[in-house]
């Protein structure tokens, strides 16, 4: 006589161990990778990488720049990094406050920033 469970399952079980989260792998794992480090690099022909780090800079969770052949960065916008080619490699980084207020704002101007503030 056969034993077979009472319940059926639609769930079928690969052989294996499953992989752990790897920042190079996937999205979340990159974002916390590069605000752990505050910033990573990426190697030109990492296109499966440029990918997530770009639909990342639209949602604007990180910022990219692009390495120059002279070493500079320059900084993509996400309509650039989409269509941006792997002859350069990148530096995605955490972004800095959009509406961070500065010691150089004059002390007059300060109040239209006060609603920042709070």
């Amino acid at each position: 006589m056969e034993s077979k469970s009472s319940q059926a399952t639609n769930v079928v079980r690969f052989p294996g161990a499953r992989s752990s989260a790897n920042p190079r792998r996937d999205q979340r794992s990159l974002m916390d990778a590069v605000y752990a480090a505050g910033f990573l690099p990426i190697e030109a022909h990492d296109r499966a990488t440029k990918v997530m780090a770009t639909r990342l800079t639209i949602f604007g969770f990180v910022v990219i720049d692009e390495m120059q052949a002279d070493g500079t960065l320059r900084r993509l916008r996400p309509s650039e990094a989409f269509h941006a080619c792997t002859a350069r490699p990148w530096r995605i980084s955490k972004p800095s406050g959009r509406y961070r207020i500065e010691d150089r704002i004059p002390e007059t101007d300060r109040e239209l920033f006060a609603a920042l503030q709070a």
